[in-house]
């Protein structure tokens, strides 16, 4: 039996092949994909209506790069910089953390994504201390209902024919033969982090196994940076399908050779920003033609929510010196958070647009507040002016998850005290 839902008179954004405001119009779902889109559609017999009057319509959020697993740690590392980040999150927090803790905060992390209209998050979990631990993250971004990219990054130490193996297992128990929102990268450490000889077994093992990796690279000053991508040239690696998380120190020629490539690039700016990593590279990695997308990162030192990242991303390109980033509009910052984020994580045939066949990701906006109101530009409001308060309606797979403000078939205010009871066990002295 079809199932249909009808959006009726929002106003409607689409991304593809750049935003546009289509004006008043409709939104139809059927059997969770997009059927049609534009004004006056008929609603299907036994179809549920949505009325979008005075909304936004328009595709989900894509989130390129997040830690998920550290919702229990928010602000807990302000003001820092990335080598006590490391210190403090990954050398002193993450080896307190049980599977239970992982769990808690990747479904709090997932459920917040959903709450302020993230529908797609690449989960760079390297919190994969044991078994137990990788299926408890998997199970929780299962349990929230967000599409999910997991990222999975061996954490057991240094055995390679134990990450190769424990590699294997994932990918064979929870990914090989099965469909659904959830997907798997191998998010590797890569030649910058762990050297050369892990760098190695990671993408041989992509290759085998037939994943896309994301990688921290290039965001480690200007001579690691082309180290590290000299490495994997010289090792016929390049051509693997890879996603560079904080290429800030790649130079323009880098860049034209990783777009040669297929490579994509994920920039945080926000948290690249506070932690001092560097200037983002949204505006040259565009350049050289490479797609671009936009992650939160950790909210340790930054925030959670895609808006306050598209922002960032705004600011930071117009800001560089000469003018140099004034190309880079209130337009480019929404396609970075959607449909450019769906190309980086290797879902532009899946989400990102309302181009009819693709799945049903949408988020409707609403505009009848102080902070939304007499909008002159739609897509310019919701780069610089929506907050998560003005999510309202929030579709996974054309599955409402949120609904005139309430996420829906979750225990929140449990899962808040889980929350805080594993945030105080990790922090404490």
């Amino acid at each position: 039996m079809t199932s249909s839902l009808l959006l009726r008179n929002g106003t409607v954004i689409d991304t593809a092949p750049a935003p546009r405001v289509l004006g008043r119009a409709d939104v139809l779902v059927e059997d969770g994909r997009i059927a049609a889109v534009g004004p006056g559609l008929t609603a299907p017999a036994g179809a549920e209506v949505l009325d979008a009057t005075d909304r936004i319509v328009m595709p989900g959020l894509v989130d390129t790069h997040r830690h998920t697993w550290q919702t229990g740690i928010r602000a807990i590392l302000p003001d820092s910089t990335l080598p006590a980040y490391l210190q403090r999150v990954l050398g002193e927090l993450a080896p307190r953390y049980r599977p239970d803790d992982v769990y808690t905060g990747t479904l709090a992390g997932a459920l917040e994504c959903l709450d302020s209209g993230i529908t797609t998050v690449v989960d760079w979990s390297h919190i994969m201390f044991s078994p137990d631990h990788t299926d408890a993250d998997i199970a929780a971004l299962r349990a929230s209902g967000v599409r999910a990219v997991f990222g999975y990054c061996y954490g057991g130490g240094d055995d390679l024919d134990a990450l190769a193996a424990e590699t294997t297992r994932v990918h064979r128990e929870y990914f090989e033969a099965q469909s659904g929102p959830v997907s798997m990268w191998l998010a590797a450490l890569g030649p910058e982090i762990a050297g050369e000889a892990r760098a190695l077994a990671e993408w041989r093992l992509a290759r085998d196994l037939g994943l896309p990796v994301t990688v921290h690279m290039g965001g480690h000053g200007a001579g690691s940076a082309a180290r590290g991508l000299a490495f994997l040239e010289d090792n016929g690696l390049l051509g693997h399908p890879a996603m560079y998380v904080h290429a800030n120190f790649y130079t323009d020629e880098a860049f034209k050779k990783i777009a040669a490539n297929g490579g994509t690039v994920s920039a945080t700016p926000g948290v690249e920003a506070a932690l001092g990593i560097g200037d983002p590279a949204t505006g040259r990695a565009h350049a050289a033609g490479v797609p671009i997308g936009l992650g939160a990162d950790t909210v340790a030192s930054g925030p959670g929510d895609m808006f306050g990242v598209m922002r960032a991303a705004y600011f930071l390109e117009r800001a560089r010196p000469d003018g140099a980033g004034t190309w880079f509009t209130t337009a480019q910052a929404l396609r970075a958070a959607t449909l450019g984020g769906a190309e980086v994580a290797g879902l532009a045939d899946v989400t990102g647009s309302l181009t009819p066949g693709k799945q049903a990701d949408l988020i409707v906006l609403r505009t009848d507040s102080l902070g939304m109101a007499a909008a002159h530009d739609p897509i310019a409001a919701v780069v610089l002016s929506a907050e998560t308060r003005h999510v309202d309606t929030v579709l996974v797979g054309g599955r409402v998850l949120k609904r005139a403000g309430v996420l829906q078939g979750h225990d929140v205010p449990s899962l808040l005290d889980a929350v805080r009871s594993s945030a105080g066990r990790l922090a404490a002295a």
